[in-house]
């Protein structure tokens, strides 16, 4: 049966796609200007001409001023026709530039070309079934270390670490195990903030691991060690006081047995701390999060796929609070409590004691 289309509400519509399309593009050229620093140079000039802004950056002048352009266009940047200058103007720089810390959304721009590469494999899977393996990612860990790396600077040490609770037993000296732990750069800041306490880092990437080493080295850290392994096979028991996993069960191939595994590993009295996305296990009652949309699709693009293509269940990114809450328990945790971070929008962070 065919049914009557509304001219008025096709017509929004049709809008509404030009704004997606627009802005899908206009993120590449944030992705861009970010990696590039032309917003950190920007935010340094007062209106200037494309020739200026390029030669402050050291970059080609011809790039730079379609780059611009674009920008322009898009009210990312402001125009003044009649001097042929570009403006980055402070309120937007606060969103763009590295000084912005955790608020710099420039950094998550960068996800629409990593994501984007995998598409042709991605549409495979949807005729076939499967995943796509880390390994196709090219660019990810750089990208979720610099991600997760803004908020851990700001918010690890001052903030994150006393929601947990774990503060004193840390400055006393605690065995401390950080499960997916990519780059490291998490638990190197608390190795170096609590010089009493022994950390391990644990992570199925062997270029991960090795980028974590290297940061250990750099930063000196002789309380702090890195292996290579999977979380579902972890073998420790009651060898922790404080396990952390940031962003990462929810990409397991067993997240179920991986929970298991970790409260296995607390001793008596020990804390997990889960860092997760702050989002409902309900379709339903996500449809007004303010970046639900982008989060399904990294879930589709990543999150999902590499848990399936390990033979897992593929819970995604947005797995839940509700789900989270469930399995935590399940695993045999007290109840767990869900707390937010001041200065961390994106995240729920689940606090259980073994």
């Amino acid at each position: 049966m065919t049914q009557a289309m509304d001219a008025n509400k096709a017509q929004a519509f049709a809008g509404q796609m030009m704004t997606i399309l627009n802005h899908g593009l206009s993120s590449l050229m944030i992705s861009i200007g970010h990696r590039t620093g032309l917003f950190d140079r920007m935010a340094t000039l007062g209106p200037s001409t494309s020739a200026e802004i390029a030669r402050a950056a050291s970059l080609d002048e011809r790039y730079v001023r379609e780059w611009l352009s674009s920008l322009a266009a898009g009210r990312v940047v402001d125009y003044d026709g009649r001097r042929g200058t570009f403006h980055l103007p402070p309120e937007h720089a606060a969103f763009l530039t590295r000084g912005a810390g955790p608020n710099n959304l420039a950094i998550l721009a960068q996800g629409v070309a990593e994501y984007g590469s995998v598409e042709g494999a991605i549409v495979d899977c949807f005729r076939k079934g499967g995943g796509v393996p880390y390994e196709a990612y090219h660019r990810f860990h750089d990208l979720a270390a610099e991600m997760s790396g803004v908020v851990h600077d700001a918010l690890l040490v001052s903030k994150i670490i006393p929601a947990a609770g774990v503060t004193d037993r840390l400055v006393e000296g605690a065995d401390v195990l950080d499960v997916g732990c990519g780059k490291g750069h998490a638990i190197n800041l608390m190795a170096k903030a609590f010089p009493a306490s022994r950390f391990v880092g644990l992570d199925l990437c062997e270029d991960a691991v090795a980028g974590a080493r290297a940061e250990a080295a750099r930063l000196g850290g002789t309380n702090v060690r890195f292996e290579r392994g999977d979380a579902a096979k972890l073998d420790a028991p009651a060898s922790y006081d404080f396990v952390t996993a940031f962003d990462t069960i929810h990409d397991q191939a067993d997240p179920a047995g991986v929970l298991g595994r970790i409260k296995s590993a607390l001793r008596p009295g020990g804390t997990f701390l889960c860092v997760d996305i702050a989002a409902s296990s309900n379709l339903a009652d996500n449809l007004e999060h303010p970046i639900a949309p982008a989060l399904y699709a990294v879930s589709t693009l990543h999150c999902m796929t590499v848990s399936l293509a390990q033979g897992g269940p593929g819970l995604g990114s947005m797995w839940g609070q509700e789900l989270a809450l469930e399995m935590i328990s399940r695993a045999g945790f007290s109840k767990a409590e869900v707390k937010r971070v001041e200065g961390d929008l994106m995240n729920n962070y689940y606090v259980a004691r073994a």
